[in-house]
């Protein structure tokens, strides 16, 4: 069996953090994530709004960094909960229990700084990592020096 969901999209409200009675930290929050195709009637993405919900180390680190409208990679499971509501009737809610969340933008882009950030997010469960050095922005080739040199013999055995 498998379950597994990666999702990338923005949070639409600060993250909200509790405790159990326990005290295990649990955060919940939602994404909005574009489709990836365009509406035949009004040529517009329609967006999903998909319910996370982070615990432990996870929950901390989403509440301690991240904001509404940072982007960010969320990867996890889908999980059905079966419950009542107030007037009785029976509901059903699906929401994905996250493992592991990265920052989908850098700090920078998320205050409007001009930074892009390389491939990928940052961070882990349980900590902040920090980008890497931006580049300098241009292409650097290889060092100086021949790094190719010619064969000398050929035996005529080639695999091909």
């Amino acid at each position: 069996m498998l379950n597994r969901i990666i999702l990338m999209g923005r949070l639409t409200r600060d993250p909200e953090l509790r405790h159990t009675q326990t005290g295990t930290p649990v955060a919940s929050f939602s994404l909005a994530v574009d489709r990836d195709f365009k509406d035949k009637t009004t040529g517009e993405k329609s967006t999903d709004f998909i319910d996370i919900v982070a615990w432990r180390q996870t929950a901390e680190f989403v509440s301690r960094y991240f904001t509404k409208g940072r982007l960010a990679v969320v990867e996890g499971r889908l999980q059905l909960r079966d419950w009542t509501d107030r007037d009785g009737n029976k509901r059903r809610s699906a929401e994905v229990v996250a493992e592991n969340v990265y920052f989908g933008d850098s700090k920078r882009d998320a205050e409007g700084g001009a930074y892009a950030a390389p491939s990928g997010g940052y961070g882990a469960p349980g900590g902040y990592a920090p980008p890497p050095a931006p580049a300098s922005g241009a292409y650097a080739p290889p060092a100086a020096g021949d790094q190719f040199a010619e064969l000398s013999e050929d035996d005529g055995e080639l695999p091909f």
